[in-house]
């Protein structure tokens, strides 16, 4: 088994077929294993050589936000969350492994992504697997009242043309209803006040200025408040 701190694109062989004919990607598909060493830990990490959205693999901006919210672990501790762009699950099992948060997955609706985000679970101890949500970004949300406290996610700002349809799921996970004191007026599943969601997300791919400030806008023209914590981590939270 391979150790490594991440998984370049050239893990797997270029090859033309495998990586570019999405049509027979069932019958090309391989897998691969690796150790990745994440703050206080290393974790089996399963990934598969291809998928269209790039879902298949784990990307530096994982172990760079892993890092921040061990620095800043007020942000997360006792909330409930979501993860947006799951992808192999890496992410949320380092988080649910090193704070016990109640967190769960969410990625394009594909069930490969599903069964290797159970499968990397599976093998870092975490049993049952973690809830996952399936859904495709722009389409409406499969569950009409989410409660979650965070939304996070790293690494998901690659493709420009997708930026509306995330703003929107955003806009949906981000305007509920949420307890403004600390009456009961809003609570979650499990009784507590509901605190006004927030997403934070860390981006350390490469794009040009004009694309993030495309994403940024948008989400500002959406009733969505931006703010730059430092380290290239943001927060974004509905203007409400």
């Amino acid at each position: 088994m391979d150790i490594a701190l991440f998984s370049p694109s050239s893990l797997f062989p270029d090859d033309d077929e495998s990586s570019n004919d999405a049509g027979t990607s069932d019958t090309l598909q391989s897998y691969e294993e690796r150790m990745h060493q994440f703050p206080g830990m290393e974790l089996v990490i399963r990934e598969f050589s291809f998928h269209q959205l790039n879902a298949n693999l784990l990307w530096p901006g994982t172990f760079a936000f892993a890092e921040w919210l061990v620095q800043n672990s007020s942000w997360i501790q006792g909330q409930r969350c979501i993860e947006l762009g799951s992808g192999t699950g890496s992410l949320a099992i380092f988080l649910r492994k090193s704070f016990d948060l109640d967190i769960t997955t969410s990625d394009y609706d594909d069930q490969e992504i599903e069964e290797n985000i159970t499968y990397n679970c599976r093998v870092n101890g975490i049993t049952p697997a973690l809830p996952h949500v399936k859904h495709t970004w722009g389409e409406n949300f499969p569950i009409s009242d989410p409660d979650w406290d965070l939304v996070i996610a790293s690494d998901i700002l690659l493709y420009v043309k997708q930026y509306p349809n995330l703003i929107k799921t955003l806009s949906y996970l981000l305007k509920r209803k949420y307890s403004k004191t600390t009456s009961l007026s809003a609570v979650r599943s499990d009784g507590a006040p509901m605190a006004k969601p927030m997403f934070l997300m860390s981006w350390r791919r490469r794009i040009g200025k004009e694309d993030e400030l495309l994403f940024f806008t948008g989400c500002e023209n959406a009733g969505l408040e931006v703010k730059h914590l430092g380290s290239r981590v943001y927060c974004i939270k509905s203007m409400d």
